[in-house]
């Protein structure tokens, strides 16, 4: 297991967060731990509650797949957190889409 890190800044824009949020996605169901960053630059921190609010958004794109280790934390300019891949969630997403693909087939 290895821990794959991914950064933001709290000004993304939607569809680089889609993309960065693939690859979360990927990383968590090859069973990789990932961190997930969002850098606050000069000025930036006074509106700490963008970055949160990217994160948040983050989260809830990969809650199907991933659990977090704990709660979102300030660091220095950083806002942090680990999540890990929740082996059940993964599987069962897996067995749905096995499914859905069989009964295309049908």
């Amino acid at each position: 297991m290895q821990v794959k890190e991914i950064r933001f800044n709290p000004n993304t824009d939607k569809h680089d967060l889609e993309f960065k949020a693939k690859h979360l996605r990927h990383f968590l169901l090859e069973g990789h731990k990932i961190k997930i960053s969002v850098i606050f630059r000069g000025r930036m921190i006074t509106h700490a509650e963008f970055g949160e609010k990217l994160m948040s958004e983050v989260i809830s794109k990969l809650d199907d797949v991933g659990k977090l280790e704990s709660s979102p934390k300030m660091e220095g300019k950083q806002l942090i957190v680990y999540m890990t891949p929740d082996k059940n969630k993964i599987k069962a997403l897996k067995e749905k889409q096995r499914s859905e693909s069989t009964q295309q087939n049908l």
